[in-house]
């Protein structure tokens, strides 16, 4: 025979107090691995957008090119007066891309969204509209590429830096 015991109203709020905290202490995924994939569908999508435009090499990812990257979207998220490609500091995307240790000739495309998120098709959507952008991604000369995004509760930003190395 089994003994059902019933649980009273101090078990409950015992056992609801040991649920919240499980759930305070419950590891949830970073932005960071999903700002990697962001990063990696962005690549994606421009390796498409090159093939489409009849390019035939492939793109390649620089760690150089993603530090530039880096470098302006923390620069961009952290600092609402810039919306393009000069640096808080008046630096270029040339000037980062040399500092981060490229040598070859680059281009940058910015994405900025005044949301919490942002993904790669919203940013490839705006990117291929716009003839200047679309003039970059589609450069067979750039065959490799940096993309760095980040997040803050009200602002997202992607860059990309595309290169042609010397």
């Amino acid at each position: 025979m089994k003994t059902i015991t019933r649980a009273g109203p101090q078990s409950v709020a015992t056992i609801g107090a040991l649920l919240a905290a499980m759930g305070a202490v419950t590891v949830t995924p970073t932005a960071n691995a999903d700002n990697a994939r962001l990063n990696n569908g962005v690549v994606a999508n421009v390796y498409t957008i090159q093939h489409q435009a009849g390019c035939t090499a492939d793109l390649k990812i620089n760690p150089q090119l993603r530090l530039a990257a880096q470098w302006h979207t923390n620069d961009v998220l952290n600092n609402r007066d810039l919306d393009a490609d000069i640096g808080s500091d008046g630096s270029t995307v040339q000037e980062r891309a040399h500092a981060a240790g490229y040598n070859g000739t680059v281009a940058e495309t910015v994405a900025i969204q005044p949301s919490l998120a942002i993904n790669n098709l919203d940013i490839l959507a705006n990117w291929y509209y716009r003839p200047d952008y679309y003039a970059i991604m589609s450069n067979c000369a750039y065959t490799q590429i940096g993309v760095w995004s980040a997040n803050s509760t009200n602002r997202s930003v992607a860059v990309a830096v595309y290169g042609h190395p010397a």
